[in-house]
């Protein structure tokens, strides 16, 4: 029997149609765009406005527009994985109701949280439930409405977060293509410098925390910079040394998308040109679960069979980690 690996064998993406400018954001705190540009590299970001929609209508719209491209029936689908750090609420699992609502009801689903990081654990669980033999059609799907979450009156978060979701759909090969290697790590020393303090079982929801609005993101951002940066390059490093590549061998990067100069600094450590490092950051911000997969969405008519490509990501917690994939498909 052929070695069986995980490939993936198609993305479908959904951002908001509302775009939250720079521009914007001059007028509702203290910022201007040359600032946020040259610090981020964000020159807007999208929102979903809606007040009665959560991230599963994120969700749902992306592996719909999956589902249509690649031309499948959703009862095929075996399973959801639904990476986010935003679920529509603290108990019932966001991915079992997108799940429903798309018509994968012979599928189980389950939510998978890891803060930036979320997706690319995704990956390597998605991979590992198909490399079983178990399962043969998984659909891991990254979104996030983090703009429910961000005080915009803080200027050190507004900045960053944007809303969207991607989906991308892991199936077996036999040709040694999809998952190659991973490098997954983390450290509980991040767990002060980027959170929402209250709302859990540590801080249960009071009126007191309500009233002093510690119910949304807040991070120490030359910390988070310091450990993103370190940890990103090195796990990228890694994978590279592990797998006996060099920077001619890698075809792309691609990047979790937080903050320019993180990315620059990881492609800087791998040594690779600018023209291999996808980045869609200026249009869409951090969408935290989402960026992974919105850059294959944004990049798919670029890729080819055979493709080596390196994944990088960095989260809260701490959480990080580097994926070693071969892309499966050309672009029809």
């Amino acid at each position: 029997m052929n070695t069986i690996t995980a490939a993936i064998t198609a993305v479908g993406a959904y951002v908001p149609d509302f775009v939250l400018s720079n521009k914007v954001l001059e007028t509702m705190v203290d910022t201007n765009d040359e600032w946020i540009t040259t610090r981020t590299g964000i020159k807007e970001r999208r929102i979903l406005k809606d007040a009665d929609k959560g991230t599963s209508f994120l969700a749902i719209k992306a592996a719909q527009d999956l589902i249509a491209k690649a031309n499948i029936d959703p009862l095929e689908i075996d399973m959801i994985i639904m990476a986010t750090a935003t679920a529509d609420m603290p108990v019932a699992a966001t991915g079992v109701y997108v799940a429903t609502e798309i018509g994968a009801t012979n599928a189980f689903a389950y939510d998978l949280q890891a803060a930036c990081s979320s997706f690319l654990y995704g990956m390597s669980t998605a991979a590992a439930y198909i490399q079983s033999g178990r399962y043969k059609k998984v659909l891991l799907i990254g979104a996030d409405k983090m703009s429910s979450i961000v005080d915009y009156k803080d200027r050190t978060t507004c900045i960053i977060f944007g809303d969207g979701a991607g989906a991308v759909l892991f199936e077996p090969n036999y040709e040694g293509l999809g998952l190659q290697d991973e490098y997954l790590r983390s450290d509980g020393i991040g767990r002060d410098f980027l959170k929402i303090p209250a709302g859990g079982s540590l801080v249960p929801t009071t009126l007191e925390t309500v009233q002093q609005n510690r119910h949304n993101i807040i991070q120490d951002g030359k910390t988070v910079f310091k450990y993103a940066v370190t940890n990103m390059a090195d796990a990228s490093d890694t994978i590279l040394k592990r797998n006996n590549l060099t920077n001619e061998d890698v075809n792309w990067l691609v990047p979790h998308q937080a903050n320019k100069r993180i990315i620059d600094a990881t492609a800087s450590r791998m040594n690779l040109e600018d023209s291999k490092v996808l980045m869609n950051i200026e249009r869409y911000g951090n969408t935290t679960s989402a960026t992974l997969p919105l850059v294959l969405y944004d990049f798919e008519h670029l890729l080819k069979k055979g493709d080596n490509i390196i994944f990088a990501a960095f989260g809260g917690g701490f959480t990080w980690g580097s994926i070693y994939l071969k892309w499966a498909y050309d672009t029809k």
